[in-house]
Parts: C-alpha cells; structure tokens; sequence
C-alpha cells in the first residue's frame, strides 16, 4: 500500500508542489516522548531567557518575509503583500509576549486571614495546536508565542495543504535557538488528532477551523477533561445605519469581504444597511466590490489571489446558487472564471433571507450578502439571530452611539466602530456561540494555558 502523503497543490496554477509522508502512531509517540523531555527543562528557565529566543525569532520572520510571503502565495494563495504583513504580524506577537509575559504571569497577592496569600501561574505541559490554512503563519504564532513564553511546549497539527508553511514555523523556533523539539511540527492528517489528544502527555489543546472540528475535538477534549480553546467559524455582520458615512461603509466593508480572497473567520460577510441607506449603499459597494480584481499571488500589485483548494471554490458556487434560486439577487460576479487556478470574482448578493445558504451558513469566499433590514432594531435583531458571533461591527457618525450597540448590544468576541474587526496582539480574541470559547492574545491569552494556582501559607 502506498504511504500516505499529504500534498501541497498551487491554487493559482493547479500545480502539485510537493508531497509529505504522514508520521505514524510510532513516530508521534517518539516525537511527544522528546517534546516532553524538552518541556520539563524549559520550565525551569526564566522569562529573561525566553524572551530573548522569542526575539531573535522575531527577527528572522522580520528578516526572512519575502520568502516566507513566497511560500504562503504558493501553498495557499496568499498575496505576496499580505503574506509580509502576515510575517510582520507575527514578529510583532513574539515582541508583545517577550516584553509583557512576565508581567502577565507574576504571582498576585492577594489580601486574606493568611500570613501570605497569593495566586501563582505554572505552564501545564505540551499544548497540541489544530491549525487551518488561511492565515498559515500568524494562526500558529498567536497561540505559539503566548504558550512558549508561560513555559509550555507546543506540538503543531497543521492543514494539509500548507505543510512547507508548518516546517517553515519549526524551523524558526529552532534557529532562534529554542530548545530542540520544544515546538514540534506534526505531519498528520485529522483522523489522528483524537489518538495524539488520548496521549497523556498532551495536556491542553487549541484549535482555530470549522464549527464541526471545534464540536469533535471540543467532545474529545473535555471527555479526557484537558483544556481546550475554540476559535472557529463566524458570519459577520455589518451595520450601516442612517447616520453612517455611506462611502466610507462601503469601502471598509469590500476590504473586510475581500481580505484574503474572503477566507477569514472575522471578514465581514453579512451586511445590513438600514432601508433609508439601503440603495446607496449598494452602489457604491458594488462599485468598491468590482475595483478589486483577482491576480497571480506572486505579482506586488495583485490585492486577491485565488482561493485556496477548487474544492472550496465549488462549495462556494453552490452556496451562491442555491440562495439565487431562493430568490437572491445577484449584483455582481456569481460565476467561475475560465482559466487555471481557483479563482473566484468578488461576488455581491442582495435581498438575502433565512433559508437561503447566503444567509443561513459561513461562505469562505468573497461573496458578500447583503439583508435588508428596516431600522437599527431590526439590523441587532438579524445580527444576533445566527449560530456565529465572532465579530460584528457597527457604522454610524454617534461615536457614542456606535459603542454603546458595540459594547452592549451586539452579541460576539469582537467588536468594531467605523472599522473593520480585526485581530491585534494587545486585545483578546474569540468569539461566543458556535464561533467557539476561550481566549487568544493579549493577558488573557496567555493565562489559558497556565495552572493558576492558589498559594496560601499560615
């Protein structure tokens, strides 16, 4: 029988790009075995220390971009821009969690009948990371550098299509000098996620993708009563209310739909413009939907590459036909390109109800459906309504105004006035319902894998 392989495909040419074999129950068992050895020395180091092998990890994404830009536009379509950015992003993670972990993780007094009272925060052991394809670097960093820094150690279960991007990560954990296997790199596919979690040794697991590999791993988790994390889907919606900066709503919203070719969890994808701004609105986000055309990932000027598997694509393109057969109206795009590759136009859909896929599921493309809503009351009640509550956001001239509904009234993780939501390392992300549980970055991100232990002395 042939050894299984997982395979690496150019979504822009349809290239086969390389092949790697899976690692077997045996290799993993030895690999965990060695993880587990680095672990145990690597808690005994000081915040000192690590902080600086997480800097020097910094610069090398900083030094290396452009070749790791490179490898993201081939193995996932990335855009050769915005795959430095995404390295950039992750240096900047490395620096926030060298600078602040200390400060994070330093013991609490706390004041009570005891001689000394405080709260400590010990690493738990190896952390498995189930990563997805779309952001291939800085999906690993975010959960990485928080994890390394508390003391843990980390094993990597990445996409299969975005193998290169997972080596490419071990490899520079390993030559800003950490500890040899202390961040390993799993080449397995999803069907030997649940033994690897069964493995005593994996203490905590993470994982960004689908509602349903959240649901499976979620189950298999809490049955062995180890911590998870979930960041999975979202189906953001948009508010554009009658106060709004049309033009700049507009704007912002095309740039969030079409941001990674729309393959994002927190891209805009419902839009709900209150009736009295509803045909402006359309105009001119058609019109800012249209300006963004699909190029080679390799070129500087493309903005959007292609998607990342045909697969996807055809997914997508069902989706977008069943909900015009619904009754969606189709105001631009909604048809497969000719040509190589899998490309897909900016696609805007209006007149988008319950019942129509557009309205009712996540669509991992740049496909925006636009729902008519009366005013601001019914807007919060179509926006609350779904499954997913990731990130939503909210356009109106009331600052005020904009962040009482943000804060108060809009049910997800992430919120945004006047601008498109989106991850920073000083802030906490996550999301509520089925966009999953826990928190990444910022203070909060790095407490979710430590023991926070009570301290009490007579």
């Amino acid at each position: 029988m042939a050894e299984p392989k997982l395979v690496s495909i150019n979504p822009a040419t349809g290239k086969v790009l390389a092949e790697y074999p899976e690692m077997d129950g045996a290799a993993v068992g030895a690999a965990l075995a060695e993880t587990q050895g680095a672990f145990q020395e690597w808690r005994q180091t000081g915040f000192a220390h690590r902080s600086g092998l997480m800097r020097k990890a910094a610069a090398i994404l900083r030094g290396e971009k452009d070749g790791f830009a490179a490898l993201m536009a081939d193995e996932m379509g990335k855009p050769v821009r915005d795959g430095r950015a995404e390295a950039e992003k992750c240096a900047a993670g490395c620096e926030y969690y060298a600078d602040n972990a200390e400060k994070f993780l330093a013991p609490e007094r706390v004041a009570t009948e005891a001689r000394s009272s405080f709260i400590a925060f010990n690493p738990l052991g190896i952390v498995l990371a189930v990563m997805p394809w779309n952001f291939p670097f800085w999906q690993v960093f975010r959960f990485a550098a928080p994890a390394l820094m508390a003391g843990n150690a980390g094993v990597l279960k990445h996409a299969s299509n975005v193998q290169g991007c997972a080596a490419a990560i071990e490899g520079v954990f390993l030559r800003a000098g950490f500890p040899r296997s202390l961040f390993r790199n799993l080449p397995v596919t999803g069907s030997r996620i649940s033994a690897i979690l069964e493995d005593g040794r994996i203490r905590a697991v993470t994982l960004t993708g689908s509602v349903e590999a959240g649901r499976s791993v979620a189950a298999k988790a809490g049955a062995l009563l180890k911590k998870s994390v979930m960041e999975l889907g979202g189906s953001d919606p948009y508010l554009i209310l009658a106060d709004a900066d049309v033009d700049l709503a507009a704007r912002t919203c095309a740039k969030s739909r079409l941001i990674n070719a729309g393959q994002s969890c927190i891209a805009a994808k419902r839009f709900l413009p209150v009736d009295s701004v509803r045909a402006a609105f359309e105009k001119a986000f058609v019109q800012a939907m249209a300006a963004v055309k699909s190029g080679d990932p390799r070129a500087e000027e493309t903005v959007m590459g292609p998607l990342a598997r045909l697969d996807l694509r055809e997914q997508l393109q069902r989706q977008v036909d069943a909900s015009v057969a619904k009754g969606a109206r189709l105001l631009l795009g909604g048809k497969i390109p000719e040509g190589a590759g899998a490309f897909y136009p900016p696609t805007v859909l209006t007149d988008v109800k319950p019942g129509m896929p557009a309205f009712d599921e996540e669509m991992f493309g740049p496909v925006a459906a636009v729902i008519p809503v009366r005013d601001e009351s019914e807007a919060l009640r179509v926006a609350n309504g779904g499954n997913f509550g990731l990130g939503a956001a909210v356009f109106t001239r009331d600052q005020a105004r904009g962040e009482r509904i943000a804060a108060m009234e809009l049910e997800a993780g992430n919120c945004f006035v006047n601008g498109l939501v989106r991850s920073d390392p000083r802030l906490p992300f996550g999301g509520v319902k089925d966009s999953g549980y826990g928190r990444e970055l910022s203070h909060f991100g790095i407490r979710e894998f430590v023991n926070i232990k009570t301290v009490y002395s007579e």
